[in-house]
């Protein structure tokens, strides 16, 4: 009961990359937590992470996930080592009912469908004919002279945003049967940059049959 109660307390998250003790790309995880306060709790006013994260000595080297817990006030803030894992192949999964419009605490619905990826890595989720997101991450795609995005993503992820603002990428509507149209991949979010080292083929994507 007193994780239930939890739960409904601190409904959203808020995963912060911290890089040699410095919060990376603050303002946009601000804005989305505004937004989200907003949106799903009706919530008007701001509670600032610049004033409420204090970064501790043995988090001041190397990189670290820092997961805030928030409803309407924060909760557990929590900093945890740094350990990317590996995905190098996604299987595409329909569901067409998916939401995840806020970054929810509660992944019940995600964690269903990344039960389906087989032998795959992770997932890459199909909405509507669309191509959205992984199960952690947005997905940005290479056409042969830009990086795109899709334009209707489950989550407007951070890392996301902020390629969208400089220009770096460009949104795109994607439709499952236009993905050969693209040679390349690659995952993003928080705490994965855009790094040519991780650009996989689209090949790399398969089926869902």
């Amino acid at each position: 009961m007193k994780n239930l109660s939890k739960r409904f307390m601190y409904p959203l998250i808020e995963t912060i990359k911290v890089e040699n003790g410095i919060l990376k790309n603050l303002p946009f995880h601000q804005e989305r937590m505004d937004k989200s306060r907003h949106g799903l709790l009706g919530m008007m006013d701001s509670i600032s992470l610049k004033s409420r994260l204090e970064i501790p000595s043995f988090a001041k080297t190397g990189v670290f996930k820092c997961r805030v817990n928030y409803g309407k006030s924060v909760g557990k803030v929590e900093l945890i080592v740094y350990q990317p894992k590996l995905v190098e192949t996604l299987k595409l999964v329909i569901d067409n009912d998916i939401d995840y419009q806020y970054k929810y605490s509660n992944r019940k619905s995600i964690d269903k469908l990344l039960a389906k990826k087989g032998t795959c890595d992770d997932i890459l989720i199909v909405k509507n004919g669309l191509i959205t997101d992984t199960s952690y991450s947005n997905i940005i795609l290479f056409d042969g002279t830009n990086w795109v995005s899709p334009d209707q993503p489950l989550l407007k992820g951070t890392k996301r945003e902020y390629l969208l603002k400089v220009g770096i990428v460009k949104p795109k509507r994607i439709k499952i049967e236009g993905l050969s149209k693209y040679s390349q991949f690659m995952l993003i979010n928080a705490m994965l940059d855009l790094d040519a080292g991780r650009v996989l083929p689209i090949e790399n994507i398969m089926d869902n049959n």
